[in-house]
Parts: C-alpha cells; structure tokens; sequence
C-alpha cells in the first residue's frame, strides 16, 4: 500500500468513526447540552481530517478554506465540550457563539484573504496561537473542576479525553506555527492521520465501555434533598458513615468552614477520598461535591430568611454565615435551587406569615 493511500485509509477511517460517534450522541443525548456539543465536535474533527495538512503554504484549495474554518472553530467546541462534560451545572450563553463565529471567520479570512496576500506566517501564527489559548483554557477549567467531581468513571474518562485531544492540538498548533510556509510531505501527513485514526478510535471504544448516564446525565435534574431519610443498606459500614457525614453537616456545620474540601471532610471520617466520593454519589445521588456542600448552605439560608427575627439581617451576612464567600455565588447557587432570589424568598415568607 502506497503513502498516499494509507493515509487516505486513516482519513477515511477518522471521518466514518466521527460521524458514527456524533450519530449516537446526537440519538441518545440531542436534550443534553454535553450530548450535543460532543456531537458538534465529532463533526468538527471530521472536517479536520478531511482539511488538515502538516506545513501550510500561501495556496490553500478553495473548498479547503471553509473545512479548514470549522476545524479552527472546533477548539472552542472541544472548549465547550469540556465545560459542559465535567460541570453538570454549565450553560451555554450568547457570547459563546460569537466567540466561535469570530474564531472561524478569522480563519476562513486567513485561508481566503491574509495567507494569500503575504502574510502567510501572521496567519498561522495567530490562528494557531488561538488554538493554544483555548486548548490552555479546557486544561486550567477541567483541573479546577477535578477536585469536586464524584462521578468516578467521569473522573477517569475525563484524564483520556481532555489529555489526549489537548496533547494531539497543542502538538499540531506548534507544529504548524513552526513550519508555517513549507509543505512538509506526504509521509507526515500519513503520520498525522494515522495518529488521528488512533486516538478517534481510543475515544469512540472508551466511550462505548462506560455508561453514557455516567457521562451525559440523560436530562438536569434537581439536586436531592438535603435531609437525608436511611435506606437500607447491604452494608452496615457504608450506612454508619453516611450517618456520620450528615452529623458533621447537621449538628457540625463543617459546610460553614472556608475552603473545606473532601479531603478535608473525609479526614474527618477517616476514610478514603475515593469512598467519600463514592458514598455521597452512589447513596446520596449528588454528581458534584461543592453542589453538596451549597444544598446545605442553601437549606441555612432559607431557614434564616424565613425567620422573621432576622428579618432584618442582610442578605449578604446570611450568605457568609452560611458557608458562602461572596454575594454573587450565593444568589445564583440560591435561584438554582429555589427559582427565586434570596430577596424574594425572604418577601414571600414575610407575606406569607
């Protein structure tokens, strides 16, 4: 088999499996923001493999220009992507899709007007610097968010996923910025694709081994009720603890303490991280430590702005006193739960009492 075509066998390949994958996901999880924005990305990364060449020169085939403009685009898809995958509690706004629409109107630009007007190597560099931003931002968000996750098989896909795409982009971008103007060869670009074909595959069957509900929770739904009624429990041990967690938030109050953690509360326990995670997902049905945390918080609020005796109290102190750190996180933590803002809450208990 010749270079030529084995690397089209690679592109063939990448293509039919994204394609598949954005099918399914797009089947099973069209009413999960997560669902569809993973199914733009497969789409987007199927223009990629069909478009993407090692080394860029000035002429770049028309009807390349437009497949080359999605695949730029597609970072901050894959940007999105990670967003939605890994916070249970994030929504699309308006400006997201400007960001895309500027991202891909600037890249068409360059392949169109800037790269044959001689400013070949600004164009690379600037397209390929955006990638890098991007790929940097998906990277910071999902660390960040790491901590709090209690979905197990998430945390674990999660490595796979942002890790191997981030890797794959990041090489490509510098790649390009450096041989920005050079046609590299036809034996790169069949490395390339080969190495795309891998990691597409490696996602599809990572994917098709975990349960999508673990991924794509098949609709948002209400954060369980703080108070906590025991179920019976195959073991004892497990229930014991469950017990004990919810003396530390109910007679404790240790969701009040700045920066708690679940290592912080697990110590506390004396168990495992990864147990605590484990009993507070699986028994208490929370997808997100700080989301436990806030139910808490939240439950002292209403209960202090319901009380007519601190009726007066602002709301920014029963915020603090709650556990929050700041007015902001509070009044959307409050509204998610509620429907209402604290203001209000308190005004419709005062007219109801």
């Amino acid at each position: 088999m010749t270079t030529a075509a084995l690397e089209l066998a690679f592109r063939a390949a990448s293509v039919a499996l994204l394609l598949v994958l954005a099918a399914s996901l797009l089947s099973d999880f069209r009413n999960v923001l997560a669902g569809r924005l993973g199914a733009a990305l497969a789409l987007g990364l199927a223009a990629h493999a069909v478009s993407y060449s090692v080394g860029v020169t000035s002429r770049v085939p028309l009807w390349h220009a437009p497949l080359i403009a999605l695949s730029t685009g597609n970072i901050v898809v894959f940007w999105l992507f990670t967003r939605a995958l890994f916070d249970d509690e994030f929504h699309l706004n308006w400006w997201h899709g400007w960001v895309w629409a500027l991202v891909t109107a600037f890249s068409f630009a360059g392949c169109v007007w800037i790269a044959p007007g001689g400013h070949l190597r600004f164009s690379v560099t600037v397209v390929n610097l955006i990638v890098l931003g991007f790929i940097a931002l998906a990277i910071g968000q999902t660390i960040a968010s790491w901590p709090a996750d209690l979905v197990e098989r998430r945390r674990r896909v999660r490595v796979f996923i942002v890790c191997a795409g981030a890797l794959y982009g990041g090489v490509n971008a510098l790649l390009q910025i450096s041989v920005a103007g050079y046609r590299v060869g036809s034996v790169a670009d069949t490395i390339n694709a080969g190495v795309l074909a891998c990691i597409v595959a490696a996602i599809t069957y990572a994917m098709m081994r975990v349960d999508g509900a673990d991924l794509l929770p098949a609709a948002a739904q209400a954060a369980p009720a703080v108070v906590f009624t025991p179920q019976a429990s195959e073991d004892a041990a497990d229930q014991k603890l469950i017990d004990a967690l919810m003396r530390l938030m109910a007679d404790e109050r240790i969701y009040r303490q700045e920066n708690i953690t679940i290592g912080v509360l697990a110590g506390r326990l004396k168990i495992p991280e990864y147990r605590l995670r484990r009993l507070i997902n699986q028994q208490l049905g929370y997808r997100n430590f700080n989301v436990f945390l806030n139910n808490h918080r939240i439950e002292e609020a209403k209960a202090a702005l319901a009380d007519p005796a601190q009726a007066e109290v602002p709301v920014i102190t029963v915020a603090m006193d709650a556990g929050f750190q700041s007015l902001g996180p509070f009044n959307r933590a409050f509204k998610a739960v509620t429907g209402v803002t604290p203001t209000e809450y308190r005004r419709l208990k005062a007219d109801a009492a």
